[in-house]
């Protein structure tokens, strides 16, 4: 196994496991390589530092990149600072307000966000999901729209 410090075109930092260099490769050239911030497939390896092993100690390692509470999905809110485990209090009770007081269209949720700005559906609150393409589209098109993102502990 070998694990890659990734970055998306917009900048989010993340890690992923993968069987082998070639495996990355594979999954990458077939955009099944994304961002679990902003759902990009427009991924690349970032700089990270190699381990190694020597006969003095098991393993020997750079430290790990401190990541900050919006880019890493491996971020443990324990391990987060007092203002980011605000920040994601705030996001949590912002998402629950949504899905109390929204209709959830899931994967819809573009084709539905149409419909109700040109006037094709009723103008009603709704929430679901779309990738960081089809929220661009939406955002160019004057759909009013706001990503919401996930918090590492919601990804599992």
């Amino acid at each position: 196994m070998i694990r890659y410090a990734l970055r998306c075109e917009c900048g989010h930092t993340f890690e992923s496991w993968f069987q082998s260099s070639a495996a990355y490769d594979s999954q990458h050239k077939r955009h099944l390589v994304t961002c679990p911030a902003c759902d990009s497939a427009k991924v690349e390896k970032a700089i990270m530092a190699p381990r190694l092993t020597s006969k003095s100690t098991k393993a020997v390692s750079a430290p790990e990149p401190t990541a900050s509470a919006d880019t890493s999905a491996a971020a443990s809110p324990l391990a987060m600072a007092p203002e980011a485990q605000e920040l994601a209090a705030k996001l949590r009770e912002l998402r629950k307000h949504v899905e109390k007081n929204a209709e959830n269209v899931g994967r819809q949720f573009p084709h539905e966000a149409r419909k109700i700005h040109y006037g094709d559906s009723e103008h009603r609150a709704i929430y679901g999901q779309a990738t960081a393409e089809e929220t661009r589209s939406l955002i160019d098109e004057g759909v009013e729209v706001m990503p919401l993102p996930l918090l590492p502990d919601e990804r599992n």
